[in-house]
């Protein structure tokens, strides 16, 4: 039987990326995203629901993460589910937690420090894609393109 684990979430920092190194020199970042669902109930009244993710990322990914992205910033994710199972220190009961790994990104928004960069942290006009990009199409820049 087939199946499928993907995951595209749009919504904001609720803090800053953590970013730690494993002892090889791997990078992880550690990220929560706040994801707003709006709508009007039955009597016209406007609705509005939060939901709360964590998301883990790897590598080049999360090294440009944290060095771009701040509390309240937008972000696009795509990623897969993950479930975290633990036993709890104190009651010594199982627990358990539903979070997201960090498969690809796109900064949403184009404010930021880095002066003469654009919204993906590249110098602009450089024609390639971001670390977790993608050139439009979703071809990279040196895949074998049949035209």
């Amino acid at each position: 039987m087939p199946n499928y684990n993907k995951v595209v979430l749009m919504g904001n920092l609720t803090r800053d990326p953590e970013v730690r190194y494993t002892s090889n020199g791997t990078a992880i970042a550690k990220l929560g995203m706040a994801i707003n669902r709006y709508w009007r109930n039955q009597e016209g009244q406007q609705q509005e629901e939060t939901t709360f993710v964590d998301v883990d990322a790897f590598g080049k990914q999360a090294e440009t993460i944290g060095q771009y992205l701040k509390k309240g910033r937008p972000i696009m994710i795509e990623g897969r589910l993950k479930l975290d199972q633990w036993d709890d220190k104190q009651t010594g009961q199982k627990r358990s937690k539903l979070g997201v790994v960090l498969e690809n990104f796109q900064f949403l928004d184009s404010r930021g420090d880095g002066g003469g960069e654009d919204s993906v942290g590249q110098p602009q006009d450089s024609g390639k894609p971001a670390a977790g990009q993608q050139q439009s199409g979703g071809f990279a820049e040196d895949d074998d393109v049949p035209f």
